[in-house]
């Protein structure tokens, strides 16, 4: 790659530098790179510091900021870290002329805690908690910052805690990541420190029509950040492409002063404990009277994790080659794909057994006969017992206790949530989270036909999109606690005349899917009987 000459305003250098870089490499350091435009913006927030001097770009890469700022402003003088040798000794060949830049092939994380800066300006790695030692990383932050963290905090809220720790007054920083923490547990914490410092002052969300990130599966959020004391307010911003960059001129422009006051938010209002998207998405459960939480009329917990699907799931043929009886199978759906429609039926298993499908899994309860114990040896020397999950598991085979839930919901849903009535009666790994409804009071339990009928319509996918997770492309993750928070109709306040009439509604949707003719107007005048009494 060349010396960097003359102003550059494109990606060109990055797309250069993926088109020889594998995506192994890549995703290995979690490189996925800023949108030129968007890294123009996020440079304009931190010139708006008249004292802009220092720099500093946590997680270099290809020095994307670097070139958006040194295009306005020659003489800033700037530090990068970089982690990786590869795209460290491009970006050292790039910016070789320019002695004002400095990069340093040094983990952020745990240096240069003790300098402060006029701007930071960052895109930084995309780490899951178990990508990263979460556990040393954390304990630094905590200690150094004096606030506490969930172990399954996300490395890139890290980065911008540690950021913006070392702001300088009135410095500020601007941070584009993914907008996953604005509404997920481990974010509260988060949040509440962001809150704390009185630092934040836009959250940018860049809506879910589109990846802003070619390669990386997940929505993008530009938080812009100051350290001085303009404002006690918080401004949350929709944006749906790229071409809509110009609101986030105008935010920068008028800083710090609000464009409206439809979407802004004092500090002492900002409730940390919420999903923040509250604050910049319409809530569907504003139209309906009578919510309660879900938690009132069921329990939503995750599916079977086994720690090697491969392993320990097992088809009919499977069974066979390794002598396997049934007395050691417990029947399990394995694939969302292998139920698709709104009730799983016995008669739905013995077509997917028939068809030599993955419908079982190895579930090894003693007396353990000689085949069992041949092929938990053939795991072993797999080192299957060795792998995350199973190790920890006392014997490592041992499946989790999840007795077979009446109903099934989908974990990632692109049209809302997916609901499946187990009347198989079977297990179901993580591709489906379990739905046990709630047996506290033996005499005010709720009828599940009742309650499936409701988790069929378009009411309640709607209200449980309030607390839905969005990703890339209208991708939505929905986690047990998501649902188990979420709202509903409180189905106890229908009489019996109108309940009568929705399971009879009901019954007849039931009969035509079972028949392969789903009528999808019956869930409609389903839907409206909800509508009518509930709005």
């Amino acid at each position: 790659m060349s010396t960097i000459k003359g102003h550059i305003t494109t990606n060109e250098i990055e797309r250069e530098y993926s088109k020889f870089t594998s995506i192994e490499h890549r995703k290995k350091f979690a490189q996925f790179f800023t949108p030129f435009p968007i890294a123009d913006l996020m440079a304009k927030w931190l010139l708006g510091n008249e004292n802009l001097k220092t720099v500093l770009e946590p997680a270099f890469g290809l020095g994307v900021f670097s070139r958006a700022l040194l295009n306005y402003k020659e003489s800033i003088k700037i530090k990068g870290f970089e982690i990786d040798l590869n795209i460290f000794d491009k970006s050292k060949n790039i910016f070789e002329e320019n002695e004002n830049v400095s990069i340093l092939l040094e983990d952020y994380m745990y240096n240069d805690w003790n300098n402060k800066y006029d701007g930071i300006i960052c895109n930084p790695p995309y780490f899951k908690f178990h990508d990263y030692d979460n556990k040393t990383v954390i304990k630094e932050i905590e200690e150094r910052i004096s606030c506490k963290l969930n172990g399954f905090t996300n490395l890139y809220t890290l980065f911008l805690l540690k950021s913006i720790h070392q702001l300088n007054i009135n410095g500020r920083a601007a941070y584009i990541i993914p907008s996953e923490f604005l509404n997920s547990d481990y974010g509260k914490l988060v949040k509440k420190h962001l809150i704390k410092s009185k630092t934040l002052r836009h959250i940018i969300v860049i809506n879910f029509d589109e990846n802003v990130f070619d390669d990386a599966l997940t929505t993008a959020s530009i938080l812009l950040c100051a350290n001085d004391n303009k404002t006690n307010q918080v401004q949350f911003t929709n944006i749906s492409n790229i071409q809509d960059l110009g609101s986030i001129a105008n935010i920068i422009n008028r800083y710090p002063n609000y464009s409206s006051k439809e979407q802004i938010v004092a500090f002492e209002v900002l409730n940390p404990d919420i999903k923040w998207k509250a604050y910049y998405q319409k809530q569907n459960s504003i139209n309906y009277k009578h919510l309660v939480p879900f938690a009132n009329f069921g329990k939503v917990v995750r599916g079977i994790a086994t720690g090697a699907n491969e392993y320990f799931t097992i088809s009919p043929s499977k069974a066979k080659k390794y002598g396997i009886t049934e007395k050691y199978l417990l029947p399990c759906i394995c694939k969302a794909s292998d139920s698709r429609k709104s009730f799983f039926l016995k008669e739905d298993f013995e077509v997917l057994k028939n068809n030599d499908k993955s419908i079982f899994l190895l579930n090894a309860v003693a007396p353990i006969d000689e085949n069992v114990r041949k092929y938990l040896l053939l795991g072993e020397t797999q080192e299957i017992h060795k792998k995350f999950l199973t190790a920890n598991r006392n014997p490592w085979y041992s499946l989790e206790n999840r007795p077979p839930a009446p109903i099934w919901v989908s974990v990632f849903n692109r049209n809302g949530l997916r609901f499946i009535r187990n009347e198989a009666n079977i297990s179901n790994l993580t591709t489906f989270h379990c739905i046990y409804p709630s047996t506290a009071n033996l005499f005010d339990s709720i009828n599940i036909d009742l309650l499936f009928a409701y988790l069929l319509t378009d009411v309640a996918r709607q209200i449980f999109e309030d607390n839905s997770r969005e990703y890339g492309n209208g991708l939505q993750k929905f986690e047990p606690n998501d649902i188990n928070k979420a709202q509903m109709l409180d189905l106890k306040l229908l009489d019996l005349k109108i309940e009568r009439k929705i399971l009879d509604l009901y019954h007849l949707y039931r009969k035509s899917v079972i028949e392969n003719e789903p009528d999808e107007s019956i869930v409609n005048k389903i839907n409206e009987i909800f509508i009518e009494n509930y709005t």
